[in-house]
């Protein structure tokens, strides 16, 4: 592999190939983004999350087929007024209604007659205690988001002409009438424009935060714009490439998935730039030739930089097995990032670094001893000399082989503690919690949940195939305490043995516990099915709505983690043993990075419930956060042990872990801190689900940075001794002497 390494580098950074090797990705870049469209152009604005077998989405299916809804997709719009809606606020939705039947928005398919109703009638429709009011407007399937934008900035313009008041900027807590839209078209287009805003914020924050701890740690400009350099160059093949296969319909794409994508090509990009560019600077202190010392550089830290990119990617990758869509459309942008990365690292960064030599360092150049001698000779002072290792490194080194066993209970008993927080976490699967609460379609939502009955808010839509037989599901329903009403049936248009009913709760649709009476529901139908004489009747009740939606949800992702977590540690297991020819490494490396995971679980829980006020954490974090933590995670430790495994065939056992720990310690602090850094980029956007996964992969990375990877592994690993290795072949004891493992 050294030898393999070392060609690769004088192919791609020698004297000659350097500046082949740019104008090479540069070509390439341009290539593809001329002739490919970029990811942000195929973002898709599905929702659609589930499954097609999901009981929720076959409810939708028979909705449509059998209850087809030609009124088209809701916009709802929300009038309210604290103090009470005034006649003057009726005539004014009296008004706008006549006016959108004469002069229609863009692409609306049908609004009601509110425009005819008398002012008394349309009280009647507003909420028990009249402050708020309720009404909807109907746009066409087949409209575009951008003709949905035009149509809500055209209503937008109507209502405020005329109220001769803006509705819409104002606080809630402000006397006066608000107006909020909301629904599926409101919640569409300003989770759309949230994104797009946010897009621009993320990418600046994130190059912002790398260039100062870039700057920071290295204490150069140049050397900072190097990894940024290599990210973007490799960003510029990622999208075209990605853009490519979703306009091919391979995969899918949205904003969330590129967000996220954005951040981790910096974060790790930048920490596989820093493993090449630390080893780059050591050796540059011992080889005069620039050239020479970055072959070099490449043959040593190469083999750790393709194991840890190839171990992400697969890591990654494994979310191509979750039923989830939001897990199984990160999966293959993912894993091609981190690839395209590593590809970029190993090829584009050694042209980049053999052109600017020992300058990329400027001002704190590194010598060799002859070169710093010959320099003091000619400036007539000393020179000063860098340092290559910090004393948090020194110490970690002398303290993980002199007092193994106090660091492994330490550090367990700390890690173990936050662990042990983790069965405490509250979930949620609902939309609305992870928006920001000033956006207009969930206080639109919210004022309907506060000022209507609790369950008219989501009523769950009830599907029953009665195979020709007479069937009565309404008493039987209404008899369950958390049921407040039940509609008549509605017959199928197409197939008169299927029927509809309306279920109304009367507790919050939205909430655990009636997300957790979807089960009993279906039993409860299912049962009177049975009685008279329907086969197999589980199999014919379908519940749908956005309760049942939220049900399916959280049983799909569960089963999602139970699936993808074993598959990863495996994939990771085998990896590790190929690689480092050791089964105690393999198996204590996966125990540490399972122990980091639920600890950085437990204390982001701690910062997220009582730092930001969460009640309760998205349901979707844990498995978001263990694939990263644990594929990232990886990195250091094959970095670190690699570096002890090469240690330990020349030296004595502890000496080799302490000079592994003190080699790596570093570099993998100053990448922690930086994959850290651009996680926690994550809480400048204002979704919920994004702001808690960033927060949790950033503990995460910080606890593996400082304890795990430089205390508690090496730790371990001076405990185990030559059983380490096992059953690699060579080892030494403390006297030098070389024995057989």
């Amino acid at each position: 592999m050294n030898t393999f390494l070392e060609k690769m580098g004088k192919a791609v950074g020698g004297r000659r190939s350097r500046w082949f090797t740019l104008v090479i990705w540069v070509l390439i870049v341009g290539l593809l983004s001329s002739v490919w469209p970029q990811v942000n152009d195929e973002e898709t604005n599905d929702n659609n999350l589930l499954p097609d077998s999901a009981m929720s989405v076959e409810a939708t299916r028979i909705a449509e087929e059998q209850f087809p809804n030609e009124t088209g997709v809701p916009l709802l719009l929300v009038w309210y007024r604290e103090d009470g809606l005034s006649e003057l606020d009726y005539q004014h939705v009296q008004s706008l209604y006549r006016d959108l039947k004469e002069v229609p928005l863009t692409k609306q398919s049908m609004v009601p007659e509110f425009g005819a109703l008398p002012t008394q009638a349309l009280m009647q429709v507003a909420s028990g205690d009249g402050v708020a009011l309720t009404t909807p407007i109907f746009f066409e399937e087949s409209a575009s988001l951008e003709d949905l934008e035009e149509a809500l900035t055209a209503l937008e313009e109507k209502i405020t002409t005329l109220t001769k008041e803006d509705p819409f900027s104002k606080e809630l807590e402000d006397k006066g009438l608000h107006v909020r839209f909301t629904g599926p078209v409101g919640i569409q287009t300003d989770a759309t424009e949230l994104f797009s805003q946010a897009d621009v914020t993320l990418l600046l924050a994130t190059v912002l935060l790398v260039l100062v701890l870039l700057i920071i740690l290295y204490r150069s400009v140049i050397l900072a714009l190097v990894p940024l350099v290599g990210v973007g160059f490799a960003y510029g093949v990622i999208s075209p490439l990605l853009g490519f296969m979703a306009d091919k319909g391979w995969i899918v794409v949205d904003a969330q998935a590129v967000s996220i994508m954005t951040v981790l090509l910096f974060g790790a990009g930048t920490d596989y730039c820093l493993f090449l560019v630390s080893r780059y600077r050591d050796e540059l202190q011992q080889e005069a030739n620039k050239y020479k010392a970055l072959r070099t550089a490449i043959a040593d830290s190469g083999g750790a930089i393709l194991m840890s990119a190839l171990t992400t990617a697969l890591g990654l990758f494994t979310l191509a097995l979750a039923d989830y869509g939001s897990y199984d459309r990160f999966a293959v942008p993912f894993s091609v990032a981190i690839i395209i990365m590593g590809i970029a690292v190993l090829t584009l960064l050694p042209a980049i670094l053999a052109l600017l030599g020992r300058v990329a360092f400027f001002p704190f150049i590194p010598r060799t001893d002859s070169m710093i001698k010959e320099l003091e000779q000619k400036r007539g002072k000393p020179v000063r000399r860098l340092k290559n290792r910090s004393r948090f490194s020194q110490l970690a080194g002398r303290l993980v082989t002199e007092k193994p066993w106090h660091i492994i209970i330490v550090t367990v008993v700390f890690l173990g503690g936050l662990a042990a927080l983790v069965p405490k976490i509250e979930y949620t699967y609902g939309v609305f919690e992870s928006f920001p609460e000033d956006m207009p379609s969930r206080e639109g939502h919210a004022l309907i949940a506060k000022h209507y009955p609790v369950g008219e808010v989501a009523p769950i839509q009830l599907f029953l195939d009665t195979d020709g037989e007479e069937v009565s599901v309404k008493e039987e329903l209404e008899a369950l305490p958390y049921v407040e009403t039940v509609s008549e049936p509605s017959i199928g248009a197409e197939d008169a043995t299927i029927e509809q009913y309306s279920v109304i709760l009367s507790i919050d649709p939205y909430a655990s516990e009636a997300i957790s009476k979807i089960p009993e529901i279906k039993e409860a139908v299912a049962n009177v099915l049975k009685e008279v004489g329907v086969d197999t009747p589980d199999e014919k009740v379908w519940l749908g709505g956005e309760t049942a939606t939220l049900y399916d949800t959280e049983e799909i992702t569960s089963n999602d983690q139970n699936l993808i977590i074993p598959v990863v540690l495996a994939i990771i297991a085998v990896l590790l043993v190929v690689y480092l020819r050791s089964i105690p490494a393999m198996i204590y490396l996966l125990v540490t990075v399972v122990l980091s995971f639920f600890s950085a679980l437990g204390l982001g829980w701690l910062i997220i419930h009582y730092g930001m006020g969460s009640v309760a954490m998205q349901g979707l974090i844990p498995l978001y956060a263990f694939v990263f933590l644990v594929a990232l995670g990886g990195d250091y430790n094959i970095f670190m042990i690699s570096s002890i495994w090469k240690n330990r065939k020349k030296m004595p056992l502890k000496k080799a872990i302490a000079e592994g720990v003190e080699e790596t310690s570093s570099v993998i602090t100053s990448a922690g801190l930086i994959l850290a850094g651009t996680f926690a980029v994550l809480a400048v956007l204002p979704l919920q689900v994004l702001v808690q996964f960033g927060t949790i992969t950033a503990v995460g990375v910080l606890l593996d940075t400082f304890i795990v990877r430089p205390l508690l592994v090496p730790a371990i690993t001076t405990v185990l001794g030559k059983y380490s290795f096992w059953p690699g072949k060579l080892w030494k004891q403390e006297d030098g002497e070389t024995q057989e493992g």
